[in-house]
């Protein structure tokens, strides 16, 4: 049936149904494959730089851990007797409440109590 109506087509308006149809399938499937193409190309870009990413992190890590110099310290660090310039600073110690003043009564009572 199908068939019978494009050869109308054909015969009545001239334009040959079949080839245009297949010309528009041939460039849908082409924009298709220029989008799966488009895809795949950003695919590998962001998996390259994640590649470069996790290169840099090793770089990084080898130059840290190769370091020349690790700090030790020892007891003889510490035997030394230390000078200060001036003498240090005294505070006084705490308090625990037992030279609490009065407070006088026209001030308001702030301890909270149940």
């Amino acid at each position: 049936m199908e068939n019978s109506k494009t050869e109308k087509r054909c015969i009545d308006g001239g334009v040959d149904d079949n080839e245009e149809e297949e010309r528009k399938v041939e460039e849908f499937f082409a924009l298709i494959r220029s989008f799966r193409e488009a895809r795949n190309r950003r695919r590998d870009e962001l998996r390259e730089m994640e590649e470069m990413k996790k290169e840099k992190k090793k770089m990084k890590m080898s130059v840290e851990e190769k370091s020349s110099w690790t700090p030790a310290f020892r007891w003889e660090d510490f035997m030394q007797e230390i000078e200060f310039p001036t003498p240090p600073m005294i505070f006084p110690g705490p308090r625990n409440g037992k030279d609490k003043k009065k407070q006088p009564e026209d001030d308001l009572d702030l301890n909270l109590s149940l």
